[in-house]
């Protein structure tokens, strides 16, 4: 509540003029949320018969290779590609949105490994050491701002799939992580709603201060990754974010989720906090972030953290180095082995501290026309409890190596 007060009275005191309707709904990242304003968006935009169009697009070719009984091994595609239509309205601006994913062809057997990684579910068995692939449908939605005054503007914002304002901006869109193809293990902490259904999201902005509320259906997605999972509105979130300069962006928001694991009940109280910095360099931008994520299980009454940094920095407008060192409270490691799970709840417990260390690298190699191509590598080395190191080593690891394609203009 301080934070509040401190943030709306600093905002009254240091108001400045919002942005034109039209640029404000291009700055969003996911669903409602944002990265700093010096953050560079990869695009291609036109302008046609009163429509502004953009294209944006990010694909990953993966392999991985990971140690210990409980690493895997793969070939997979991460990917998305979204488009938007923007056009003046009734003295504001009406934005329409969709973002798309061949994931569910291009991960087979429903997942990739990923040590440590927990949350939904394949062929009916909860997902340990592996991550789900995105739905086809990622999103789809329209956004409408209008500016009230220098000072104020209001959004209102409706996706059947969308990202509700809970969390930070999704990895897949956040400037910090644009040359990592893997997901965090903290995801399910922090952004992992950024697919969901049936999402309304009211804002208001006044300077650089924004407050935001949603409803939205809480249950993450299904299995099958090709439709639609509709719901009623039964969660709820709302988020306070700050932008006192371009290269600054913070948020503080929470959230109820209504059964989110479709095979586990009970509901998760969620609170996120982060903040984004990003500056231009000579290379480029060096986008850094540091997110805190709780989950309160409303039926065993834990409070679960994860922390996150994570920073990618350009030497060269060409080549690229990235960081992301997380610590994460782990209570699903051994939930597909039940009878382990309940032999090592009675005798130590079931909630492990992991934290992951990575770096990467990734230099751009060749450009055709409005793609952009880059080779990388990103190694993450592990640090356990003692009590876990006879099911993943005493010192696990994991390595991917891609190739990476965007569309930039």
């Amino acid at each position: 509540m301080r934070f509040v007060l401190l943030s709306f009275s600093m905002a009254l005191a240091c108001a400045q003029p919002v942005e034109s309707p039209d640029v404000y709904l291009m700055n969003a990242a996911s669903g409602t949320s944002r990265n700093p304003e010096s953050a560079s968006m990869p695009m291609l935009m036109r302008a046609d018969g009163g429509w502004l169009l953009s294209l944006m697009g990010q694909a990953f070719v993966v392999d991985t290779q990971q140690s210990g009984p409980r690493g895997g091994d793969k070939f997979y595609s991460t990917n998305w590609i979204m488009g938007s239509a923007g056009h003046a309205l009734a003295g504001g601006s009406l934005l329409l949105e969709t973002m798309l994913s061949l994931e569910p062809a291009t991960i087979t057997d429903r997942r990739y490994p990923e040590l440590f990684q927990t949350g939904e579910t394949a062929y009916g068995r909860t997902l340990v050491d592996a991550q789900h692939p995105h739905n086809f449908v990622m999103g789809l939605g329209a956004h409408y701002a209008h500016r009230i005054g220098e000072q104020t503007m209001v959004h209102l914002y409706y996706a059947p799939v969308g990202d509700p304002a809970l969390g930070p901006v999704a990895y897949p869109h956040r400037a910090s992580a644009q040359e990592l193809p893997q997901a965090p293990i903290g995801h399910h902490w922090e952004d992992s709603t950024h697919i969901a259904d049936n999402v309304v999201t009211a804002a208001l902005q006044y300077g650089w201060v924004r407050l935001e509320a949603s409803g939205f259906y809480g249950t993450e997605p299904g299995e099958n990754r090709w439709r639609f999972d509709w719901g009623p509105m039964n969660s709820y979130a709302s988020r306070l974010s700050v932008s006192p300069t371009k290269n600054w962006a913070a948020q503080i928001s929470a959230g109820r989720l209504a059964h989110p694991e479709r095979e586990q009940p009970g509901d998760v109280v969620r609170i996120t906090a982060s903040i984004a910095y990003t500056r231009r360099v000579s290379g480029g931008a060096w986008a850094s972030a540091i997110i805190w994520g709780r989950n309160h299980e409303t039926l065993t009454g834990r409070n679960l953290n994860a922390w996150l940094l994570e920073t990618l920095y350009p030497l060269t407008r060409r080549n690229f180095v990235t960081g992301r060192i997380e610590l994460v409270d782990k209570d699903e490691l051994f939930a597909d082995q039940p009878a382990l799970e309940a032999s090592l709840d009675r005798s130590v417990g079931s909630t492990f501290r992991v934290q992951a260390y990575t770096a990467g690298y990734t230099r751009d190699i060749a450009r055709f026309r409005d793609l952009e191509t880059g080779l990388g590598m990103n190694v993450t080395a592990y640090a356990i409890p003692g009590v876990i190191q006879p099911y993943y080593g005493v010192h696990p690891w994991g390595v991917n190596v891609f190739l990476r394609l965007r569309i930039k203009h």
